[in-house]
């Protein structure tokens, strides 16, 4: 059985397991805002039809001096892409034929990227239940390697690791001159998120996708910061026009939705507390989350399949977890929505705890 590499298009999970797709359904397995894109692109909407009859803007002039402004650094040390697919895509070309370590579990694109460009490509395994990250045991694994992928926060488990710890990753980064691709495509989602400093002569290029929190995973949009000789090497590989008009405008809109973001963060609190506490009382196990998604396991079982098959044939999708590596299929992936979606998510989980 061969299940699709991510969530979202559920269609092709079912026909991947031989089930019929109930016409009532509620997506699990994409990590996207709840609350649906902001008010100020939804009022904006319309007046989007006007962009369509020209050529986009190739340098993204305009939301790069947003995100400039924002982070404190250049506009020149900023590259908008479509999609943070896109920025992997770049890197892998930029490190093409290297030594490519992955911090695992990850999302599965960082070593696609790799592998398609001929890196040799190793794990270094985070450890459930508690994920924590041992910068001294990886120390010993980056010596080798010329590049490293550090999700933060961690796609699939939730997991934010602090400002204090990402500072020590880089350093050892340095000492020993390996390229740090930090992926914060949920950062903003992190109530206590702490940015790092870019330097321009910096070992760390952070990416960073505006399609989770703002719900517009259909227009693709995110962006790179680095020093400004990676952001030239990566833009020299970029082909011209590839993030579209209707993204880029998008966009700055979006980057003006502070109150979206505030009453993002609020809804996610309120469910994720009510969520884990419910969990807990059924034994389930729980990643320690901070984001807007987190790994779900019932102790009972070592593959969760069972429960995968039982949530799916009520119209409950989950995120498989096989193509994780150190996962595979002992968690299942849930996205928090908003509370109707999970008050439903509960009924079932409670239903199968009564079955089993």
């Amino acid at each position: 059985m061969i299940l699709p590499s991510h969530g979202s298009n559920p269609q092709y999970l079912y026909e991947a397991m031989d089930k019929t797709m109930p016409e009532e359904r509620i997506d699990f397995s994409a990590n996207i805002n709840p609350l649906g894109p902001p008010r100020e692109l939804k009022d904006r909407w319309g007046s989007l039809f006007s962009y369509i009859s020209d050529y986009p803007d190739p340098h993204a002039a305009l939301i790069k001096s947003k995100l400039a402004a924002t982070e404190g650094i250049k506009e020149t040390q900023i590259l908008v892409g479509n999609g943070g697919a896109e920025l992997i895509t770049l890197i892998g070309r930029m490190i093409a034929g290297k030594h490519a370590l992955i911090i695992q579990p990850a999302f599965s694109e960082y070593e696609e990227a790799c592998r398609v460009n001929n890196c040799r490509v190793s794990y270094f395994q985070l450890e459930s239940e508690d994920w924590n990250l041992e910068i001294e045991a990886l120390s010993d694994y980056l010596r080798a390697a010329d590049a490293v992928f550090f999700c933060n926060p961690n796609n699939p488990t939730g997991v934010y690791y602090p400002k204090a710890l990402v500072e020590k990753l880089i350093e050892k980064c340095q000492i020993h001159s390996c390229l740090l691709i930090m992926d914060e495509a949920f950062y903003d989602f992190a109530s206590d998120y702490e940015s790092i400093a870019i330097g321009k002569d910096s070992n760390v290029v952070v990416l960073r996708s505006m399609t989770k929190m703002f719900s517009i995973p259909g227009l693709r949009l995110g962006y790179m910061m680095a020093g400004e000789r990676l952001i030239e090497r990566a833009a020299a590989l970029k082909p011209h026009w590839s993030v579209n008009a209707l993204a880029l405008k998008a966009g700055e809109w979006c980057l003006e939705s502070n109150e979206h973001v505030r009453l993002t963060r609020n809804l996610i609190r309120q469910e994720k507390e009510r969520l884990v506490s419910f969990y807990r009382s059924l034994n389930f196990a729980v990643s320690p989350t901070a984001v807007n998604f987190y790994l779900l396991r019932d102790p009972h079982l070592d593959d969760q399949l069972p429960l995968f098959q039982f949530l799916l044939e009520k119209g409950i999708i989950p995120r498989h977890t096989m193509n994780f590596p150190g996962l595979k299929g002992r968690w299942l992936r849930f996205a928090i929505k908003g509370p109707k979606d999970n008050d439903v998510l509960m009924e079932a989980i409670e239903e199968w705890r009564k079955v089993r």
